[in-house]
């Protein structure tokens, strides 16, 4: 169940939407197929099962007695179960790369800082179900019985809590998400959008590199929630579009400043802290419909 249900996991953070669990169903096929064959095993009698614990982890050690009559017909499918995990692990991982691939094309036509946290996101916990993989193949490589199967469940254990550490701790993640109505922010107070706009231009926090839903929030003693429903109910648009808005009004300034003509166009955008050249031009040529070279020439032109 682990493989098809990171899948999904990572299937629904990019698309934004719930699973359809009737178009899901197919990627369940192979673990209830092996649910229903270990039907005999789950109604066994006591010594079947303490027997295989046995054999598992203690073979050296004395075996319970078992009725003659007991059908071990289950145990055809264990001999292949090792083959499903790792043809799993590895089709899966397959899927879950081709959904990132996708994500990392779609948002280079449309670069934008929450999309590209969304990507970073997912790249890793694929980088991470591969890992899980690699740990799964060497334990199975090198135990014939369950004995490694303490070190998987470590990993596991470890993906788990670095994976609600991250969604719970980068508010980010749940920025128009279609979960974010039903997240519970750990503070309760609410923010005015001039309050919002009076810190913003009082302190130039928008031409720093490293200015964020997260921290913004904790200066106005608020949280990214109320923050980012607030921006998004007077300008219609989210946190970044905002920030970036703003940038590029100073950008307009400095590109027809004469103090600034030292500097490239490219440097001017570092200025006013876009960290990358195509989210600089991007942004530029989202708010203001062209490059910042025609806006200059055009500008000119005028005078």
């Amino acid at each position: 169940m682990i493989a098809p249900t990171f899948y999904l996991f990572i299937y629904c953070a990019i698309k934004r939407e719930f699973p359809v669990f009737r178009k899901q169903l197919p990627h369940f096929i192979i673990p209830l197929f092996y649910a229903v064959t270990q039907f005999s095993f789950y109604t066994a009698p006591k010594s079947v099962k303490l027997n295989a614990y046995l054999g598992a982890y203690y073979d050296q050690l004395e075996t319970a007695s078992v009725p003659d009559t007991f059908n071990y017909n289950y145990h055809w499918i264990k001999d292949e179960f090792d083959w499903l995990i790792l043809f799993s692990f590895s089709f899966y991982s397959i899927l879950v790369f081709r959904l990132v691939w996708r994500e990392r094309s779609r948002i280079k036509e449309i670069p934008h800082q929450a999309n590209l946290n969304k990507y970073l996101f997912t790249r890793n916990s694929a980088i991470l179900l591969c890992i899980l993989l690699g740990i799964i193949f060497l334990v199975l490589y090198n135990y014939d019985d369950d004995g490694g199967d303490h070190y998987i469940g470590m990993v596991q254990t470890l993906i788990a809590f670095s994976t609600s550490y991250v969604i719970f701790m980068e508010s980010r993640f749940f920025e128009k998400s279609w979960f974010a109505d039903k997240y519970e922010t750990l503070k309760s107070q609410t923010v005015d959008f001039d309050k919002i706009e009076g810190y913003i231009y009082s302190t130039k926090y928008f031409l720093s590199e490293k200015a964020n839903l997260k921290e913004l929030s904790e200066k106005l003693n608020s949280n990214p929630n109320s923050v980012s429903k607030a921006i998004n109910t007077k300008e219609g648009i989210n946190f970044n579009d905002y920030i970036n808005k703003k940038r590029v009004e100073v950008t307009k300034e400095r590109l027809l400043d004469s103090n600034f003509s030292h500097l490239t166009i490219e440097a001017i955008g570092n200025s006013v802290g876009f960290n990358s050249k195509s989210a600089f031009y991007n942004a530029f040529k989202k708010h203001v419909g062209t490059s910042p070279l025609v806006f200059v020439k055009g500008r000119k032109h005028q005078n």
